[in-house]
């Protein structure tokens, strides 16, 4: 048995690489290609205002990709992994209605694989799209992880014990939004849906707070969502606000086997403090604020959690919680940027509870090279340091997103 594991650990790594190379073989080779057929003689990956490196045409002209590398650094799942997501985007003109234009997202396709050195992979598929004529914005995701991962919690006269968990799962997701009259407003449905099994590594044996209907389970949720959504840009915005109030009703006739419901809500504001459009100079302020609840009977591995970064996934649950952030985006040059950023929330069950609950805080820097400027998309990498971790996180567009 032990042989039989070992060579199935061997194959999947060598399918993991065995795709990344093909992906990396592909953007590599296609702009090459490319230029070998006539209509595509002239796409650059240099900008032609600065000469700067920039994927805009050949994402544009080329129908190319920005392959974008994964590093997983979250101590929950081991320390360290990789993987890599090619992400196509399309770009959809602004809505212009009584003289008033408001900017629309990209279409999005990605793919995405990736595993970590604890054992834990996964594979999935997603896509954002407008339907123009209709003034509908879908997602949709498929994806399947086998994911070891830790979960916390406080026992009596111990103090906080971890526990390591497998869990094993196939999450489908969907979301359908119809824009308003004012295109800033939409308001729409979403559907999850996930197949999950639950194991305690080590040991057939399950803690106390794990039900045995939890072993083996599927979530189906159904929600109402409402979004505003003013930003100037999608990926890393200058100006604008984001926000978010989404209501998830889990039941059996939704394929569930819970009964709960979540509310989700969230703002993100941006404010440029100063900007220069002919030098590229400026300094954007940004502003996060999060609450999440949950009512009923959850099962424990779906239970909120802080999410900052340099704070580890799961670590901090709590059937209420709710965090602020600022991050500070300093654009030395037009094409590179400088990020400060820091945050704290708290998580608890009750809210009698609040006072007592820890707070949890992180911080960091990093920086943003502004790599495609018709998007206005930036990438980069972030070091953040939570209560006991340092994390590092490679960052397309902004750390920001839902």
């Amino acid at each position: 048995m032990p042989l039989m594991k070992r060579h199935k650990s061997t194959h999947r790594r060598q399918a993991i690489a065995a795709f990344m190379f093909v992906l990396i073989h592909v953007f590599f080779t296609g702009p090459t290609l490319a230029q070998k057929k006539g209509r595509f003689s002239n796409i650059s990956l240099r900008d032609s205002l600065d000469g700067k490196m920039d994927f805009s045409d050949f994402l544009i002209d080329a129908h190319g990709f920005i392959p974008v590398p994964i590093i997983i650094t979250e101590p929950a799942l081991g320390g360290f992994g990789g993987g890599i997501a090619p992400v196509f985007l399309q770009k959809n003109p602004p809505i212009i209605r009584d003289g008033v234009r408001t900017p629309q997202p990209p279409n999005l396709t990605t793919g995405l694989i990736g595993a970590t050195v604890n054992g834990s992979w996964f594979t999935g598929a997603f896509r954002a799209a407008t339907i123009r004529k209709w003034g509908i914005r879908y997602k949709t995701g498929l994806a399947y992880a086998d994911i070891n991962i830790s979960y916390y919690r406080n026992i009596a006269n111990l103090g906080e014990k971890e526990f390591a968990f497998n869990l094993k799962t196939v999450p489908i997701y969907l979301n359908v939004n119809k824009q308003l009259y004012n295109p800033k407003w939409s308001l729409g449905l979403q559907y999850i849906f996930a197949h999950t099994n639950v194991s305690l590594r080590g040991t057939d044996s399950l803690p106390d707070f794990v039900k045995d209907r939890e072993v083996k389970s599927n979530i189906g949720e159904l929600g109402v969502v409402g979004f505003y959504d003013s930003r100037d840009n999608t990926f890393t915005p200058d100006k604008g606000i984001k926000a978010q109030a989404l209501v998830n009703f889990s039941d059996n006739v939704f394929g569930s086997d819970y009964d709960y419901q979540r509310l989700n809500s969230y703002i993100y504001w941006f404010q440029p403090i100063r900007k220069n459009e002919t030098t590229g100079k400026g300094w954007i302020s940004g502003l996060r604020f999060d609450y999440q609840q949950m009512f009923g009977n959850p099962p424990f591995y779906i239970i909120p959690s802080i999410q900052l970064r340099g704070v580890p996934t799961m670590r901090y649950q709590g059937m209420k919680n709710m965090l602020a952030e600022t991050e500070q985006r300093w654009d030395i040059v037009r094409r590179w940027s400088l990020i400060t950023f820091a945050g704290a929330g708290k998580a608890f069950d009750d809210y009698s509870e609040f006072g007592d609950a820890q707070w949890i805080y992180s911080y960091g820097a990093g920086f943003r090279y502004l790599l495609a400027r018709k998007f206005k998309l930036r990438m980069g990498v972030d070091v953040a340091k939570g209560p006991s971790d340092w994390g590092y996180y490679i960052v397309f567009g902004s750390f920001w997103v839902r």
